[in-house]
């Protein structure tokens, strides 16, 4: 479809009318309507003519058209395997794309994307955001730059603060690693069919060394799952229902100067880090 705007709403309305798509709610299929969107996302990017970008989620091609427009090198993944009759038309004029058809969880990235850059864009099911987001950001993949639009309650537990409702350990799991940033927010209107929430673009970026310097990341993040596995309870009693036993526990807070008596959903990053390497010293002596 030369020269035709897949954000277009009389356009996607004539794609599903004339290849008689129905989205499939399984694959969280929202075909976005907003061409100003689509902008924000690809500068947001920080993408150029020569870039390697990762697509995740093809659908009609609306967002790989405006990603193939600024001469980058796209790769795109789509599971939906009856798309493809779709996607070979309305992409069929651009030699910078590459649709994969495939579920991405189950992909070979280290073969497709060798040692070059790679940025990241996708418009995240709502069903499985967390699991893809985290495998690849905690991947070894030549991935600097993820532009992801998701669930805005899904963003906003990334974005959180230590003390809120929606801090937790995905909070500390995407910022141990990465910078984030709120670039937008979308309502539904700017889907057909409409989602029932609101979606937020996030703007997150691998940092050269992690937030803080721990002695044992496994410790940490194990250190993290108990405070917020349970976190209505104290962190001295979150710790022992984690299995550290009562003196460790006391050489950790005595060592970290840090109260027991609050709760794991309070304490920041760099807390985690002090009773991480606190606990560390209390295993190996």
């Amino acid at each position: 479809m030369k020269d035709a705007n897949l954000a277009d709403i009389e356009v996607i309305k004539y794609i599903i009318k004339r290849f008689g798509i129905r989205a499939k709610h399984k694959f969280g299929q929202n075909f976005l309507i907003r061409p100003d969107v689509l902008q924000e996302i690809v500068e947001a990017a920080e993408i150029k003519e020569g870039s390697h970008v990762l697509e995740i989620g093809a659908g009609i091609g609306t967002l790989t058209q405006a990603l193939a427009e600024t001469g980058a090198n796209v790769v795109a993944y789509e599971i939906d395997q009856s798309l493809e009759r779709v996607l070979s038309h309305t992409l069929e004029s651009y030699d910078n794309v590459q649709i994969v058809y495939e579920d991405i969880m189950k992909a070979n990235l280290i073969e497709r994307l060798g040692n070059q850059d790679w940025h990241v864009a996708a418009n995240l099911p709502y069903y499985i955001t967390t699991p893809i987001l985290l495998s690849l950001i905690q991947s070894e993949l030549p991935l600097s730059i993820f532009v992801f639009m998701m669930q805005k309650e899904v963003a906003d537990r990334i974005l959180a603060k230590p003390g809120t409702k929606d801090y937790g350990a995905l909070t500390l799991a995407v910022q141990f690693d990465c910078t984030v940033e709120r670039i937008i927010d979308v309502p539904p209107t700017a889907f057909i069919p409409r989602p029932a929430v609101t979606s937020t673009v996030l703007k997150i970026k691998k940092r050269e060394k992690p937030a803080i310097t721990v002695k044992d990341r496994k410790l940490f993040f194990r250190l993290v799952k108990m405070g917020f596995g349970q976190r209505r309870k104290i962190f001295t009693n979150a710790m022992k229902g984690g299995g550290i036993n009562e003196e460790c526990i006391k050489e950790i807070m005595s060592i970290t100067g840090i109260d027991g008596n609050r709760r794991g959903e309070t304490f920041s990053i760099s807390e985690y880090g002090l009773l991480a390497d606190a606990w560390y010293d209390c295993i190996h002596g």
